[in-house]
C-alpha cells in the first residue's frame, strides 16, 4: 500500500473514501454503543467484511462486490 494525497483542487479523489465513512457512521456506529474501544473496533472490523463482500452497492447495480 502506498500513501498518496489528493490533488490540490480536485474534490473528486477522495469521494471514495468519504462515502465509505458516511455509509460506516450511518449503517453502523450511529446505531451502536459501545462499552469499550475494543468493542468498536472489532464493530467497524465486521462492518469492513460486510461492505466488501455482502453490500449492494449502486455502481455495481445494486449487487455486491463478491
Amino acid at each position: 500500500m502506498q500513501q498518496s494525497m489528493s490533488r490540490k483542487g480536485n474534490c473528486w479523489d477522495n469521494s471514495p473514501a468519504e462515502r465509505f465513512f458516511r455509509s460506516l457512521k450511518h449503517e453502523q456506529l450511529n446505531y451502536e454503543k459501545f462499552r469499550t474501544k475494543e468493542a468498536a473496533r472489532l464493530s467497524i472490523i465486521d462492518y469492513f467484511a460486510f461492505y466488501n463482500s455482502q453490500r449492494l452497492h449502486s455502481t455495481l447495480g445494486y449487487q455486491s462486490p463478491l
